[in-house]
């Protein structure tokens, strides 16, 4: 298994923390079970986002502008920077207990993958699976460069909305559509109206579009129209994609910067026509009075110039979807730009099919349907990016030299310049060395390496022995999107480069986001150091981390913005109000075994501060657990080989019942990958049946001279069994626990808990007792009941004498075997049973346990009843009045009516029981006169 490698910008935060405590979790397991195990570290060289983080920085600490470096200087720097934050990444990984093969550890920018990237392009391109073309891309001006789909972020707008992009001077107006009017030439008076939410693209139009079928316009056809701008004559097309019924029924056609208009004019035969530069600012083809102005500023001098010359026709709110880059936040826009692409629909159909086969299984299936939807709608992807720091794409120009037969430049591909000018030779017929070859400057999308990560991670193409020894295998990963990007190009890759699937199981898992619903940035600074969670942190240095990161001064304002938050991730508002005393300690099993409770596959997590805190206190218990379990083992204690382990008592039998269940549920958890189970069944055990019955009910026999022998080599048995199945999730604790036990005599003891055998549920079934467990429920319930009472009549310290009696002889039995058990759970003295049909003893306190069964319990002489009920008149009068308030209440639905209606039972049930104590109370007045408790 490889890790999703993470994005070198800076530290890992606790999204990257849920990935690995999962697959640390299922390592482990499986190199307990005897599995062979390779987990392979690494992380993500993240083309975009370290270059615009190391930007900030030059701009930050030394006021340079990366264009003011050669590209070798910004290199240096960003190598720098990377040395610097990459290896904080490997500590926080280390101080999550991630158990990696840190021998293997590789970045993608390192040798190895280079070489995997050249290979696989210049294979691609020779198998005709890549190409060089000039179409419409995704395209941020902020950053200069082409983006990939995932990383256009759709911000739905309901109307007007006032936005600043990056580079422009003043707020713009969105979510607006204008309407304008294109004159029909040779007729003054008639005039096509068509709206438009993009008016500073209008310079870029070339035809108006309407439905063949649209009786408003049928006289129209064939028609030419005057550009409102330009004057120029524009045709007037019929395509069946027109939707008749929205707006006017016409639409501009502006192919350089609508991949739907750009289908469209291919169709008609259009040429595009681009208006709009890389930087953003307005193309030369727009004329002198709006070259080189801002786009949006562009916007606002098209409106003013259409209402100046009379054809604006109207503005009004529209709702609309605006795509925004998510790694600059600048509106995208589509430019026709000469790229290299992969073809991917063969490609992406053998992926879609191996899915289909069960060849690759995705957990949870939902989503299938995603990702049969995108391969069924894939197209050929863009991998150039405009940038300097990634892969430099191994394509070379052949200078002065035009393509075969379009007149279009000449381009070869090469694993070095020298291949590459041996491909030229070739191709033009001219002596290598008198040919010029030019490399190109832009870089492959990082998505192109850490597609081969899995690939190049094993030494592929170098190396191929060690892809077929551990493949296929389980990959986890977070969100839909970055499946369907980050999963399906491994697919596509991987088949087709090596023949094989990376991997035969995709597991998704929860995704964690901020306050605001957002994803967890670091360029937005909404991120939380896991180190933070587990070490502890004061509020000053929370706060001083916002000012020594990246974020410039808006989103720092943000940031420091206190506002009331109780969950984690938090935004990055760690302010008094969030934290007055910082983040508390809570150490790294807890923050494991929290992110590992909310299971792997599901969806958005929030995890809060108390809920670590309380894995800490569970933490805290098993570690007391232990200690009393040590010292009940005494010195010289010599386990039994737990085959020969026999329960001398029922509640004996019983533990270990609970413990082989445990470890079946765990081995199914683990097995389906579904790790909330595996942590609410240790919880369970170990805090319920373990800590909360077992030992307690125990305690007697460990108090007899001498110690009978079977309670010590059980308890033995429940330390070394359950710190074995904790051991995956709690590493750190298991292994400094397990260490003390004392070892089972005859081989050799394994060196660590994590390599110690895990336990099977087949190995501890023939401990198995389910209707001794479903008997020992009815004891519990009893136990309750006792517990009840003693509250009611505030027995503190008396340990009164308990009758039980049941109307079935078999329940009799029941309880005639776990009397001793009884009494120390229910902190009650001797506990004898009542035959059936004899009197109540007189005076004594008596509750229902069921139908069939009653206890009773002793009181007289223990209870003052003039002191009791003046405090269960007390504490009636304040149930009462909870009671009244929430039957006041307006009835509601759903949950939170239900919720209502139990409390409501749960208050007059409560108070029936203060009402049966104070008429007890009243007869014992009656009876005697009080002695006072004893």
């Amino acid at each position: 298994m490889c890790i999703p490698p993470p994005n070198v910008t800076g530290a890992l935060h606790l999204g990257h923390a849920l990935t690995v405590a999962i697959q640390d979790a299922l390592v482990r397991w499986h190199r307990m079970r005897g599995d062979q195990v390779l987990w392979v570290p690494g992380s993500d060289h993240a083309g975009i986002a370290t270059q615009a983080v190391v930007e900030k920085q030059l701009w930050k600490e030394r006021g340079v502008r990366r264009h003011e470096l050669s590209r070798e200087e910004f290199l240096r720097a960003v190598w720098q920077w990377k040395d610097a934050k990459g290896g904080e990444i490997c500590e926080q990984l280390r101080a999550l207990g991630c158990s990696l093969d840190w021998g293997r550890e590789c970045f993608t920018m390192d040798v190895g993958s280079s070489v995997a990237v050249t290979e696989a392009f210049v294979r691609l391109y020779n198998e005709g699976l890549l190409y060089r073309s000039r179409q419409l891309v995704s395209w941020s001006c902020a950053l200069r460069s082409a983006i990939s789909d995932v990383e256009v972020q759709s911000r739905p707008l309901a109307g007007r909305t006032e936005l600043q992009p990056p580079g422009c001077p003043s707020p713009v107006s969105f979510g607006l559509l204008i309407s304008v009017a294109f004159p029909v030439d040779g007729e003054p008076d008639a005039e096509v109206v068509v709206g438009t939410t993009r008016p500073e693209t209008l310079p870029g139009d070339v035809a108006v579009a309407v439905h063949p079928d649209d009786p408003r316009y049928s006289h129209l056809h064939g028609r030419q129209l005057r550009h409102p701008l330009t004057g120029q004559l524009l045709p007037l097309i019929t395509d069946t994609a027109v939707q008749p019924h929205e707006g006017t029924g016409a639409v501009k056609v502006t192919p350089a910067h609508s991949p739907a208009d750009a289908e469209m004019g291919a169709r008609h035969g259009l040429s595009p026509l681009s208006v709009i530069e890389e930087d953003g600012t307005m193309a030369s083809p727009c004329g002198d009075w709006l070259q080189g102005i801002h786009r949006f500023v562009a916007r606002e001098k098209i409106v003013l110039a259409l209402r100046e010359q009379g054809l604006l026709r109207g503005l009004q709110d529209h709702p609309m979807v605006l795509p925004v880059c998510s790694r600059s936040g600048d509106v995208v826009e589509y430019l026709l730009k000469s790229q290299w692409f992969v073809r991917c629909q063969e490609m992406g159909d053998r992926a879609a099919q191996a899915v289909v086969s069960g060849a690759l299984e995705l957990c949870p299936s939902s989503h299938q349907k995603s990702w049969q939807h995108w391969f069924a709608h894939i197209g050929d992807w863009c991998i150039s990016r405009q940038l300097w720091w990634g892969h430099q794409i191994p394509a070379y120009l052949v200078v002065g030299e035009p393509s075969e037969g379009d007149g279009e430049e000449c381009w070869v591909v090469g694993r070095s310049e020298a291949e590459a000018r041996q491909a030229a030779a070739a191709l033009t017929g001219k002596p290598g060395a008198e040919l010029t070859l030019e490399r190109d400057a832009d870089v492959l999308d990082t998505w192109f390496s850490s597609a081969l990560f899995p690939f190049s991670a094993l030494g592929w193409p170098r190396e191929t022995s060690d892809l077929a020894r551990f493949y296929p295998l389980s990959l986890l990963e977070t969100g839909s999107d970055l499946l369907l990007f980050w999963v399906g190009r491994m697919v596509m890759l991987g088949t087709q480069l090596t023949g094989q699937l990376p991997f035969s199981k995709v597991l998704l898992h929860s995704m964690v986001r901020d306050g605001q619903g957002r994803k967890m940035s670091k360029s937005l600074g909404n991120v939380l150091d896991p180190r933070d969670v587990i070490h502890g942190v004061e509020l000053q240095e929370l706060q001083a981390k916002l000012t020594t990161g990246n974020l410039d001064p808006a989103e720092l304002a943000i940031a420091a913005a206190a506002q009331p938050c109780r969950h984690l991730p938090l935004p990055p508002r760690l302010q008094k109000k969030n934290f007055p005393h910082g983040i508390p300690e809570c150490g790294t099993d807890a923050l494991r075994f929290a992110l590992c409770s909310h299971g792997a596959q599901g969806r958005d997590l929030h995890l809060s501060v108390p809920e670590v805190l309380g894995c800490r206190r569970f933490c805290n218990k098993i570690w007391n657990a232990l200690r009393f379990i040590l010292r009940a083992l005494g010195e010289g204690f010599v386990p039994h080989p737990s085959e020969e382990l026999c329960p001398s008592s029922p509640v004996d039998a019983w533990i270990l019942s609970r413990l082989a269940l445990a470890a079946q549920e765990c081995e199914r958890g683990f097995v389906t990958q579904e790790l909330s189970l595996v942590t609410h069944t240790l919880h369970h055990f170990w805090l319920h049946s373990l800590c909360d019955i077992y030992l307690e009910a125990v305690k007697p026999a460990l108090a007899r001279v001498p110690c009978p022998q079977g309670p010590p080599q059980v308890l033995f048995s429940c330390a070394d069994i359950g710190l074995r199945l904790l051991a995956p999730v709690m590493p750190f604790l298991a292994e400094e626990l397990w260490q003390r036990l004392p070892r089972r005599p005859g081989g050799p003891p394994a060196p660590s808990v994590c390599v110690a055998p895990y336990p099977s549920a087949r190995s501890l079934e023939h401990w198995r007792q389910p209707e001794l467990e479903w008997g020992f429920c009815r004891v519990q319930e009893a136990v309750q009941v006792l517990r009840a009472l003693r509250a009611t009549y505030q027995l503190t310290r008396a340990r009164p004498r308990v009758l039980l009696q049941s109307s079935e002889p078999e329940e009799q039995g029941l309880f005639q075997a776990f009397l001793e058990p009884l009494g120390a759970l229910g902190h009650c003295g001797a506990v004898g049973l009542l035959l059936p049909g004899t009197a109540a003893p007189s005076g004594w306190a008596q509750a229902s346990v069921s139908d069939t069964i009653r206890v009773y319990m002793e009181i007289q002489g223990l209870v003052d009843p003039q002191a009791q009920l003046p405090l269960l008149a007390a504490r009636r009068q304040k149930l009462q009045k909870q009671l009244d308030g929430l039957a006041a209440q307006t009835p509601s639905e759903g949950e939170a009516e239900t919720q209502r209606q139990q409390r409501l039972s749960s208050l007059q049930l409560e108070l029936s029981k203060l009402d049966q104590a104070a008429s007890h109370l009243r007869q014992l007045m009656d009876d005697a006169p009080s002695p006072g408790e004893r």
